[in-house]
């Protein structure tokens, strides 16, 4: 068991440390508001690296989130076990519902910020005198987020493997039990049969 966890989160943990790196890259290449030139009818935005870097992080995202929900399992199709005897149930169902909710935030931070930095060039987007580029903090908040969602999913696979591997061991251990107090059969020799009907 130990050595199939450590397949599923090494390689989870790797992508989201690649989404969470290019996330921070991105913030830091992104286009700003000085970089762009104004003139009477239209903005030009430089070519900027930000838009691959943020793509790649989404993929990288993605892919980690895939892996880990692959392997663990959709929580809500699982049976769920006495919750006195197996907390680790409940660890990984709030785990789960938050790694999601981050994971769908970090994604669309990332795919929105590498949208806005595909302007290059002579663009007509000049809006009551203003050019639009990406807000500072909007890759850096998916690289945050995409962290976290990675690590949430790790725990959650790590607390339903647990919990997994607890279920069944209760399991065997409620069938030895009722294996060793079953009664066996004890035969008694005929002659001593009859001999305590003739002598009650």
């Amino acid at each position: 068991m130990e050595k199939n966890v450590m397949m599923v989160c090494i390689p989870a943990g790797f992508l989201g440390v690649v989404a969470t790196v290019l996330g921070f890259a991105a913030e830091a290449k992104h286009v700003r508001a000085a970089d762009v030139r104004m003139t009477d009818t239209s903005c030009i935005y430089p070519r900027s690296p930000a838009l691959a870097l943020g793509l790649t992080a989404a993929v990288a995202l993605m892919l980690a989130q895939v892996i880990l929900n692959t392997a663990a399992g959709c929580i809500c199709c699982q049976r769920r076990p006495q919750a006195p005897s197996n907390p680790n149930w409940m660890i990984a169902l709030i785990c789960f519902i938050v790694s999601w909710i981050t994971f769908v935030i970090a994604f669309l931070l990332f795919l929105a910020g590498a949208a806005l930095n595909d302007q290059h060039g002579d663009e007509s987007t000049y809006f009551g005198g203003y050019c639009f580029v990406v807000k500072s903090g909007v890759f850096s908040g998916g690289a945050i987020l995409s962290l976290s969602s990675v690590a949430l999913g790790i725990i959650y696979y790590v607390s339903l493997s647990s919990s997994k591997t607890h279920e069944s061991w209760g399991n065997q251990n409620n069938q030895s039990i009722a294996m060793t107090q079953t009664t066996q059969p004890v035969f008694v020799p005929e002659d001593t049969y009859n001999r305590r009907q003739q002598f009650p």
